[in-house]
């Protein structure tokens, strides 16, 4: 094994964290800091010359490739786990940029009580209305602590959006029900394209409140606090799974990489694959020294280091905290351990499928472009009669429809599914046709957890990660309302035709449920009920900081990068202000 000159950081991971903070510890230090990312390098001039519908949409392109690492899944821990393989249920990134090169650029916040799930669900509704099994908890920071954070990166990445709660007033047109804003986004919304126009008039009329969805799209120039200027967006269709030809859509590789790119204190290693943190002693307590990892020839380096920062996708900071021997694996059947506990996805799903009489011009849009309602979310939700708690929120979205991958959706009415009149139906509904989607909260439960598998290894000879996850009843039952409340505005929308959900059985790995996972490391006030501390350092590590999605006790409504990004900026301030003048625990 070849040994490195050390350096002061290394960061494993090239996405939306990592080059936040290699950017945010370079332009405010003197560190040396190396970053690692297994994948290949991106720029945005790469996109212009290939918006390759097939290849991307289809095939995937820019996803992790499964043949060489994947992870298993089993319902209950009864079962044995199988390997996926095929993604489909979400959709881990390659190379740098991570997810956040192919993501939507949905950008909202977290509800205030989401940071206190436990204690604000006990409070109001007391404790028997829990579901059984639930491993809820309070994430030991609270909205108004994070608000500066969200603003911050709001203006950093460039968000489209109209403020609900500006400073306590409610402000008609924006989302009333969030949390208070100190500050109205950068930019003005993105204009509504038609179906989503009439998502919102339908639900307006219907009792509720939409608005335009807060977006890291620009609906006009915008240049950043870090000089950074890009395009306003062209709505050109091709957004989710593939990076902006344009650079209209905020993304790692055009806001934090060309600050980094004059750092020279930050240098970035493409093509180097982590496969272990190293520590100084086998206990549980002790100081890590430095990676190892397998560089693009095939060579296994050791990368010596002061401070280390996990700055992976969820799945894979788990997997290389439990590849490692970092932490106490998590034992659901005794309850002892924390490291993989709280395993979450996001509940998604197309409530209704409408189909209209008149033409919705779907092939213009972008990412998360559109309309929403958050009347039925969270706590603004009342759930004193519901056999389910939390809730979610209702989209009308205009993404920009392509003609392979979207192309066959008709009604129930057509009987076929292939042959000339399948043919027929489907080109006269491509244009004709819009979903009604919906966007809720998983609860933790105690049986849904990560730990790795005894069987299946990946191309390195490694235990693959293995997750045990199937849906509850509170969200069956969660579904199976919003289903109803979905087909209600859809038909408000004038629909001629309606597709409802077929509602939730076992958790399917076969269809896109979304690609936010949350959980497995994460953060609590005490090291009994988390793996990191509030500041995201790890309890029993203290020169390991761990960031992203990994970190959330629960999940969201809202999609997770706001909340990511927000406690990265957090985390690189303890590490500035106080962590590099004092390396000891923060908390």
């Amino acid at each position: 094994m070849k040994t490195l000159r050390s350096t002061d950081v290394v960061i494993i991971g090239g996405g939306w964290t990592g080059l936040l903070m290699a950017k945010e510890l370079g332009s405010r230090t003197a560190l040396s800091v190396v970053v690692l990312e297994r994948g290949g390098p991106r720029k945005t001039q790469d996109y212009a010359a290939d918006m390759d519908e097939l290849d991307y949409f289809v095939r995937l392109h820019m996803m992790q490739d499964p043949s060489r690492e994947t992870v298993t899944l089993r319902h209950s821990p009864s079962e044995r786990a199988l390997p996926i393989r095929q993604f489909g249920a979400f959709l881990p990134g390659s190379g740098i940029g991570g997810t956040g090169e192919h993501w939507g650029a949905v950008y909202p916040r977290l509800l205030p009580d989401c940071f206190e799930l436990y204690s604000k669900t006990v409070g109001k509704y007391g404790v028997k209305k829990l579901p059984e099994g639930h491993s809820m908890q309070d994430w030991g920071i609270t909205y108004d602590e994070l608000e500066p954070y969200y603003a911050r990166s709001e203006r950093e990445l460039g968000v489209s959006g109209k403020a609900g709660n500006l400073k306590g007033k409610k402000i008609e047109g924006g989302n009333i029900f969030e949390g208070w804003r100190s500050s109205e986004y950068p930019m003005p919304p993105v204009k509504t394209p038609y179906f989503s126009d009439l998502f919102g008039k339908a639900t307006k009329s219907l009792g509720y409140h939409p608005f335009s969805n807060p977006v890291a799209i620009n609906s006009e120039h915008y240049t950043n606090p870090d000089g950074m200027s890009r395009a306003a967006c062209a709505f050109c269709g091709y957004c989710e799974r593939l990076g902006c030809m344009i650079g209209a859509k905020a993304q790692p590789t055009n806001t934090f990489l060309p600050v980094i790119q004059k750092q020279k204190s930050v240098s970035i290693r493409t093509g180097t694959s982590v496969r272990r943190i190293v520590k100084d002693t086998a206990e549980a307590y002790g100081k890590a020294r430095g990676v190892t990892y397998i560089d693009v020839s095939g060579e296994e380096i050791f990368q010596p280091a002061d401070l280390v920062i996990l700055a992976s996708w969820t799945l894979g900071n788990n997997h290389l905290l439990l590849l490692s021997g970092i932490g106490n694996p998590y034992n659901p059947a005794t309850g002892k351990g924390i490291l993989g506990k709280n395993l979450t996805h996001q509940v998604s799903f197309p409530a209704a499928q409408s189909f209209l009489e008149k033409p919705l011009n779907r092939f213009m849009g972008a990412g998360g472009i559109g309309m929403r309602i958050a009347d039925l979310e969270g706590d603004v939700l009342d759930q004193s009669n519901l056999p389910f708690i939390r809730g979610g929120i209702f989209q009308g979205h205009s993404v920009g429809y392509q003609p392979i991958a979207i192309f066959g959706s008709v009604p129930r009415s057509v009987k076929s599914r292939w042959g000339a009149e399948w043919k027929k139906a489907s080109i006269e509904y491509y244009d004709r046709t819009g979903t009604v989607s919906f966007s809720g909260e998983q609860i933790p439960y105690k049986g849904n957890y990560i730990d790795l598998d005894p069987t299946y290894k990946d191309h390195a000879g490694d235990p693959l990660l293995r997750l045990t996850i199937n849906w509850r009843e509170n969200e069956r039952k969660m579904v199976e309302y919003m289903t109803a409340k979905g087909v209600e505005i859809a038909r408000a929308m004038g629909a001629k035709e309606i597709n409802p959900f077929p509602g939730y059985g076992d958790y399917d790995v076969t269809r896109y449920q979304s690609t936010h996972l949350q959980g497995g490391t994460i953060m609590a006030p005490s090291p009994e009920r988390g793996v990191v501390n509030t500041f995201l350092q790890h309890w029993q590590v203290p020169n390991l900081f761990i960031l992203g999605a990994s970190t959330f006790p629960n999940t969201g409504s809202a999609n997770p990068t706001p909340t990511i990004l927000a406690l990265t900026y957090r985390t690189a301030d303890a590490i500035v202000d106080r962590y590099l003048k004092n390396p000891a625990p923060l908390a």
